[in-house]
């Protein structure tokens, strides 16, 4: 046998993977448990299952990350992007697909081809070195046995647990008029935290919106498991109406620059990448429904025109602290024959798991020959989807994360028609950063075909 690769999970980021190991001359064996045994989120047969909404977001490349992230892989001829192109329906400017005619274009493509082989089992421990390279795919809800095998392999960290998600900012839609930086009692550097202060009505206010607020239902194979230290915000708010005021929204140590007094209450917020472009809200796990955090977040002074990268969520996940644990090329530093795609790193979205398996399949492909894989530019959202699973800068609050602008690097200053220096904000700069990722990709793009 010539050079041959191993594809465990037949999801987005399995597909995709098997699917660009194949067209580069590799033969692959992709492993899935269907139709044998399945997850609790998976009803059908085929590859690829759509197990949530049918929808792939926003298809505008111009003035969305996702979108731009569509325009990408379409470009690198991902299987992903061409069966939702086929399988499309109306749906104004997302990217919808009928769900039955996504999977089956994907399963028949694989089964096809003559590269792949499929196996139909479960895999309950990693692949040995033995085995060759292997791409672990299994998404957020691997299966026991073998997310059992990857713990012991990471060092026993626990995988599978109920995610209390945070909301995270663009931080320039906060309003310093009425926040300001400072950390508690003046201890480490100033700007580690962003202040929102409340005064007593509008710290009551906000607890009663929080516990009025709808709120978001489990899956029937979800049992809510919370740990003190990641409780929802409103359920630490059901325990009294002054227990925030013990816990996240504490002033103590604070004083408010623009009253020179201590708040009644605060809301912090954190950096959350390296450029400092966003910053998530300290303490705020929730599960209330999108649409609720949306307009109870915006009433914390500050915040009034927040604007959202991830809204915050809780739901039963699997997926590593791909930072620490992964290399530039996915691999498992500890056991660099093993590799991750999808989900299980870190990377949140439909199309976002695709584009990891993407990585991974060129990667693979490219190492199995010997050669050194070329990294895809920073500047482009293939780029920025690599840069989060290798972000550490919090990585004690490691969370998946959808593509966003907010991760992209900053453009520099333009220069005003009164000769001072700005930097784009809005529409203007994300058409920008949109510009400057599709004229990056159109090097790498040639460099690795």
């Amino acid at each position: 046998m010539g050079a041959h690769v191993n594809v465990i999970g037949g999801g987005l980021a399995g597909a995709e993977a098997t699917w660009q190991l194949a067209q580069r001359g590799i033969q692959v064996t992709l492993i899935d448990m269907k139709p044998q045994k399945r997850s609790p989120a998976h009803k059908g047969d085929g590859f690829a299952e759509l197990v949530c909404s049918n929808s792939l977001r926003s298809d505008d490349s111009r003035y969305n990350a996702v979108g731009l992230l569509h325009q990408e892989m379409r470009e690198v001829n991902s299987l992903i992007m061409e069966s939702a192109d086929k399988n499309k329906v109306p749906a104004g400017g997302a990217l919808a697909v009928d769900r039955e005619g996504f999977s089956e274009y994907i399963t028949k493509k694989l089964r096809e081809h003559p590269l792949i082989e499929i196996k139909e089992e479960e895999i309950t421990r990693l692949p040995s070195e033995e085995d060759g390279i292997s791409i672990i795919a299994t998404g957020p809800l691997t299966s026991e046995g073998l997310a059992n095998s990857i713990s012991e392999a990471i060092g026993g960290e626990k995988l599978s647990f109920y995610d209390a998600i945070a909301p995270v900012i663009y931080k320039d839609s906060i309003n310093f008029d009425v926040a300001w930086y400072q950390s508690r009692y003046d201890k480490g550097d100033k700007f580690d935290y962003i202040n929102c202060p409340l005064n007593k009505e509008q710290y009551y206010a906000f607890v009663e919106a929080l516990l009025a607020g709808e709120k978001a239902e489990f899956h029937e194979f979800e049992t809510p498991t919370y740990f003190d230290g990641c409780l929802p915000i409103e359920v630490m708010a059901e325990r009294g109406k002054d227990t925030l005021m013990y816990g996240p929204m504490k002033p103590v140590g604070l004083t408010n620059p623009h009253t020179n007094e201590r708040p009644y209450a605060v809301v912090q917020l954190r950096q959350d990448n390296k450029e400092d472009s966003l910053r998530n809200l300290v303490g705020f796990q929730t599960k209330l429904k999108h649409s609720e955090q949306t307009r109870i977040f915006r009433t914390i002074p500050g915040l009034e025109n927040a604007i959202f990268a991830r809204l915050g969520g809780i739901h039963k996940n699997t997926f590593i602290k791909s930072p620490i644990l992964l290399d530039k090329y996915l691999r498992l530093k500890k056991a660099p024959h093993i590799m991750f795609a999808g989900q299980i790193t870190g990377c949140e979205g439909y199309v976002e798991s695709a584009s990891v398996g993407w990585l991974a399949g060129y990667f693979a492909s490219e190492l199995v020959r010997g050669k050194e894989p070329i990294l895809p530019p920073r500047e482009t959202a293939f780029g920025c989807q690599l840069a989060h699973l290798q972000d550490d800068t919090d990585i004690e609050n490691y969370q998946p994360m959808n593509i966003n602008f907010g991760l992209f690097p900053e453009l520099p200053q333009v220069l005003t028609a009164k000769g001072k220096l700005r930097h784009l904000k809005g529409q203007e700069k994300k058409e920008a950063l949109s510009a400057r990722a599709k004229e990056a990709l159109k090097g790498w793009k040639d460099a690795i075909n």
